[in-house]
């Protein structure tokens, strides 16, 4: 009876991360289409790597964007999200260009082809998101697509890492948390409904998470396993590499995840076992480090330097500061602390789109999801004591995700300390913070454990159907807020509803 039932349950289960996916699916197309194409974000420049690399042509220095990505920029890229449209005139937005005769669109053209020539300033990032995104847009114009809606093809390529990530979301709180429905319902839950623009945008942040996903799930199989196989090795390995080819920035998340394996080596050595598991350490090592070591090479040779981001620092204008610099940063100040925290965390919920040349975010929402997120996390640390009432490869996990979301704040803290940013806008000299939460959104599995086990464990005495409630609330919370911030996108005449076909 007790098996009819966990069936039944599993079922149930099921349907229901099913339906997550499909919800954060449909959501993610909804939003997608709705912005305009081109936002702030740099989504031209990541528009321009997936077009070269679509022919094969791979970047050796900083090139200028090409000629085929101009096209799609000047022509379906829209002025809504820096300008208001009191600069225009008559106070309201020129219409789409594709709307009017070539002969009276070529001036405004010609002006906007001049606004983005320089260089690309992404062209050095690694190559894993840009070989996807080439190959999809091969895809789109085999199937008939072109002009905007080819564009709207790329970005629909998020729907797929979205819902990868809502799945991995579910089977990693199902590996550590196996007799936790909530955990199991509130991680992918939290994921499908994040409100982040990121995952409306052409931008290579969004495959990070599903990336380090893979690499999260099989370290802790790795903890749990008597003896990894070649199997486990060879894909933990080749995620490991992955999160690296995706972005620079995921390396503290990357270093984090390989701290358990050496542990794990080194409990194998402890009892006598490591010859046993030697194929599955070797396949992890030669997975995990061939191919980074092959764009290192590529990297040295062509932008000067083993992972490119010299030839970037370049390019934007920054600097190292003198050492004694260092300690002057407001960061080291409760205020200048809580800016970067705030900064970081309300835009790792909220993302970091402009509208009308503002923030297209809640402040009171972005505090909210500061506090929440902190309070959460102190209390899932507190659960995960040694005394507390959870089993040790779950405490391993928690703490491993907190060490993960600790390492990419610290990283981006160390650089908005480190570095002068001159006439960079953002960040600036005036505001040297880097508030950029999508560029650690790798960290979005780890994060969502930790917060859904804080609430799990604060709400722990009042059962399990208060925490579903405060769940959905939290949900709905979300739901409502990101309907209501980015509700004037959807009446744009540039977006995708307004293409003709």
């Amino acid at each position: 009876m007790q098996d009819d039932t966990t069936r039944v349950s599993g079922a149930y289960e099921r349907k229901f991360i099913y339906l997550l996916c499909a919800l954060a699916a449909v959501r993610v197309f909804i939003y997608s289409a709705a912005f305009p194409l081109i936002n702030n974000v740099d989504e031209f420049a990541h528009l321009d790597l997936s077009v070269k690399y679509s022919h094969g042509d791979f970047p050796r220095r900083m090139d200028p964007i090409c000629r085929e990505a101009m096209e799609y920029l000047v022509i379906y890229g829209s002025q809504e999200f820096l300008w208001p449209p009191q600069v225009f005139p008559g106070g309201k937005f020129l219409p789409p260009p594709w709307t009017q005769p070539l002969e009276k669109t070529a001036p405004l053209l010609l002006a906007r082809e001049q606004k983005w020539e320089g260089p690309n300033w992404e062209s050095s990032q690694p190559p894993l998101y840009y070989l996807l995104t080439g190959l999809w847009w091969r895809v789109g114009g085999w199937l008939g697509f072109e002009g905007g809606r080819l564009v709207y093809w790329l970005r629909f390529l998020n729907i797929l890492f979205v819902v990868a990530v809502v799945w991995m979301g579910y089977r990693a709180a199902r590996l550590i948390f196996p007799d936790n429905s909530f955990m199991q319902s509130g991680v992918p839950a939290l994921v499908a409904f994040l409100p982040q623009t990121a995952y409306y945008s052409i931008d290579n942040d969004i495959l990070s998470p599903v990336c380090f996903g893979v690499v999260f799930i099989c370290v802790i199989k790795l903890w749990q396993t008597e003896e990894p196989s070649l199997r486990l090795g060879t894909t933990t390995g080749l995620s490991m590499a992955a999160v690296f080819l995706t972005k620079i920035s995921n390396v503290p998340m990357l270093a984090v995840a390989f701290i358990p394996v050496f542990w794990k080596i080194y409990q194998m050595k402890k009892g006598h076992q490591l010859r046993a598991g030697l194929p599955a350490w070797v396949a992890l090592f030669c997975c995990a480090f061939l191919p980074v070591a092959a764009w290192m090479a590529w990297c040295k040779i062509h932008f000067g330097d083993f992972t490119g981001s010299a030839a970037k620092v370049r390019v934007l204008g920054w600097t190292v500061k003198p050492f004694s610099d260092w300690w002057s940063h407001p960061i080291f100040s409760p205020g200048g602390m809580w800016t970067y925290l705030s900064g970081q965390l309300g835009t790792f919920w909220q993302g970091e789109f402009m509208w009308h040349g503002r923030a297209l975010a809640s402040p009171a929402a972005g505090a909210f999801y500061t506090i929440l997120s902190l309070v959460m996390i102190v209390a899932a640390l507190a659960g995960a004591r040694p005394n507390a009432d959870v089993g040790q490869m779950q405490r391993r996990a928690l703490w491993l995700s907190f060490a993960g979301v600790a390492a990419s704040l610290g990283f981006f803290a160390f650089l908005s300390i480190t570095y002068d940013f001159h006439n960079c806008q953002n960040p600036s000299r005036e505001h040297p913070f880097f508030q950029a939460g999508r560029m650690f959104l790798g960290a979005l599995i780890p994060f969502s454990l930790l917060l859904i086990f804080g609430i799990d464990r604060t709400l722990n005495r009042f059962g399990t159907a208060v925490k579903f409630t405060v769940l959905a609330g939290l949900i709905l919370f979300m739901f409502v807020s990101e309907i209501t911030t980015d509700w004037p996108v959807f009446s744009s005449q540039y977006n995708w509803f307004h293409m003709k076909s």
